[in-house]
């Protein structure tokens, strides 16, 4: 997977032309507003436009439903926190991966990282941009259903579109998410304000008995729980990209903070709005919330929803992808990926080979793989790495006391965090032994994988000049060279 050319870096400037002025190196331009854009664009998904269903169906009534729905914005917020503290101590791009090689060593790093290079990014990027094809075409084929093809090419389109600006420019690509994060608070309020003005009119039938106890069912509750912070997750991927942020002993906690607060209020207020005009019954039965809502109260105008519902995929393609081609990045600047990946674009100052390292695979599985059974198999392990990484904060809190910590959280949060992370690991197994037994055989192939790619280090001779051969191929084709420290 990784070998290491014997003469070290690889490139030189000096056979380009044009090349400007100055270091080649990511630079520091996630600003607050852009690092909140991040943040709320990645969380804020279709889920809560089509199908936040989750919580009311196991959660037994209304009145439970949005009590779960804050308890989950609390215990995502004590992540985040956790995260905080771990991005203003430990500086370095890279997410979870990072904080697992700095508290657990690079065995359980490389573990995570091939869980998520070979299933959990790819399909994960691929299910989110099947929604973006199938929403944007929504409109053009109505009421007709979308041609499976159709979708895809779109989808296709869309991915590739998503890759391409995440290569030319850092500054377009946050000035996109600022914009297309802006659409989908947009989407939201467009929800919210016409439902709060029904339920200022006295429309709270649907209120009326919210925590009735006999349809209350305890033993859903902890499925409820798996919903909701599901419907959070994103709050990371600040930290995905910690080097590029400016002054992120400020930044990071702040947006974190703000970030967090706003997708709260948002997920809670869009679900009163909901019930203002339907049931929970209603709510359930609806295979697009948002259309049933729009169509009860603004007519033709939900013909604009599937619209926005594409934007605010776009966006979470847009965030997923700049954030975790950071840990692609990060991971071969520890050698424990091809070290083509941790290199530069000598003018665009782009990581273009980690960007576009995963669209081959998310295309083959786009048209050939069932990718929702594969993240399947996987999904839960995203909630164990990131149980693990603020176990890891704990951790570190007695191995190493002298880090300097600017921000620092009482122990309580990571504690109660990271027993919530596990829970939902241990709810898996419980729900589903087969499917959760098979997304960790395959994630255990990492370790079989770090000892013949990494640790062996008596690789041919012909292997080694075959792969410094690749490695400066790449370079040229590229335009990249290694950072410049």
């Amino acid at each position: 997977m990784c070998t290491r050319s014997p003469s070290g870096n690889t490139g030189t400037q000096d056979g380009w032309k044009n090349v400007p002025e100055g270091k080649v190196e990511l630079r520091k331009k996630v600003t607050l507003l852009r690092g909140i854009s991040i943040i709320i664009g990645t969380i804020i998904g279709a889920g809560i436009f089509i199908s936040p269903k989750g919580i009311i169906k196991n959660s037994g009534s209304v009145g439970m439903s949005l009590v779960v729905w804050i308890a989950c914005g609390v215990l995502s917020l004590f992540g985040a926190l956790s995260y905080a503290e771990l991005g203003t101590s430990i500086k370095k791009s890279g997410g979870h991966y990072t904080y697992i090689l700095e508290a657990f060593g690079p065995l359980a790093a490389f573990v995570q990282l091939w869980a998520d290079l070979i299933a959990i990014r790819p399909a994960g990027l691929a299910v989110i941009s099947l929604a973006f094809g199938r929403y944007i075409l929504e409109p053009i084929f109505m009421p007709c259903g979308v041609p499976e093809l159709a979708i895809k090419l779109t989808t296709t389109l869309g991915i590739t579109s998503v890759i391409y600006l995440n290569s030319m420019s850092v500054s377009w690509t946050a000035r996109l998410q600022i914009f297309l994060t802006g659409c989908k608070l947009l989407a939201v309020g467009i929800i919210i304000v016409p439902g709060l003005y029904q339920l200022f009119k006295g429309e709270t039938k649907n209120f009326q008995n919210a925590f009735e106890l006999q349809s209350v069912d305890l033993a859903g509750f902890p499925l409820a729980f798996y919903s909701g912070m599901y419907a959070y997750a994103g709050w990371f991927y600040l930290n995905f990209v910690t080097e590029e942020v400016e002054n992120p002993e400020r930044t990071v906690p702040l947006a974190i903070c703000i970030s967090m607060t706003i997708v709260t209020l948002c997920y809670v207020l869009t679900n009163v709005a909901y019930y203002t005009v339907m049931s929970a019954e209603e709510l359930l039965a609806s295979s697009a919330v948002a259309v049933t809502f729009a169509e009860r109260l603004m007519g033709k105008f939900s013909m604009a929803v599937p619209i926005f519902v594409s934007l605010s995929c776009f966006g979470s393609m847009n965030g997923c992808l700049f954030a975790f081609s950071r840990m692609f990045f990060a991971a071969s600047r520890e050698g424990h990926l091809p070290e083509v990946l941790s290199m530069i674009h000598i003018r665009r100052h782009t990581p273009v080979p980690a960007v576009i390292v995963l669209y081959p695979l998310t295309l083959v599985l786009l048209f050939s793989g069932d990718i929702y059974s594969l993240l399947n198999f996987m999904s839960f392990l995203r909630w164990l790495f990131i149980g693990v990484a603020v176990l890891g904060l704990i951790y570190m809190r007695y191995t190493r006391p002298e880090l300097h910590r600017p921000f620092k959280v009482p122990i309580f949060i990571p504690a109660v965090f990271s027993f919530t992370c596990f829970f939902m690991v241990f709810l898996s197994l419980y729900s589903d032994l087969v499917t959760t037994g098979i997304g960790f055989a395959i994630s255990l192939t990492g370790i079989p994988a770090y000892y013949i790619f990494i640790v062996f280090d008596r690789k041919p001779k012909w292997l080694l000049k075959l792969s410094d051969s690749i490695n400066r191929s790449l370079q040229i084709i590229m335009e990249v060279v290694p950072p410049e420290h």
